[in-house]
């Protein structure tokens, strides 16, 4: 029987599924053919880095972002369980994650302000992760401010 901390989180993460799931979908973009990502990571689907390099159909492609997305979530809302039942923070955080990785979050400042309770302070740490390549790219800053606006929802 689950604990009723890892039954709220994961009622958390359930509804910050529904919102970063599209939200990721939508920045990611979807390419059924492997492809190089900006810094030359092979990549396929919704951005998806840690499968075999292959085309895949959109039915797989959305597969695996839905399974995806919770693999970053559950880590996200364990890492800061401050917002693993805020669903917009969680699924800001999570969008941020899915980009740049759990580990990179998890080491964030955004993770630090949300964990201090400084949760519009965290909503704009977000915006802090706008280089790929040690450049700013306005993809990553229009995202950032997409994740920023979800998350300050009822803040």
């Amino acid at each position: 029987m689950a604990s009723k901390k890892q039954a709220a989180i994961g009622g958390g993460v359930a509804a910050a599924l529904v919102l970063a799931v599209p939200l990721i979908g939508s920045w990611e973009g979807k390419r059924n053919d492997p492809y190089l990502d900006i810094v030359g990571v092979p990549t396929v689907c919704y951005g998806e880095t840690r499968v075999t390099m292959r085309r895949y159909s959109d039915d797989e492609c959305l597969a695996m972002l839905n399974k995806g997305v919770r693999e970053f979530a559950e880590p996200v809302a364990k890492c800061t369980p401050a917002i693993a039942n805020r669903p917009y923070q969680l699924a800001a955080a999570t969008s941020l994650a899915y980009n740049v990785g759990v580990a990179g979050y998890c080491k964030s400042t955004a993770d630090r302000r949300f964990d201090a309770g400084d949760f519009k302070g965290g909503c704009e740490a977000l915006k802090f992760w706008n280089k790929a390549g040690g450049r700013v790219v306005q993809g990553l800053v229009n995202r950032r401010a997409a994740e920023y606006r979800l998350c300050m929802v009822g803040l």
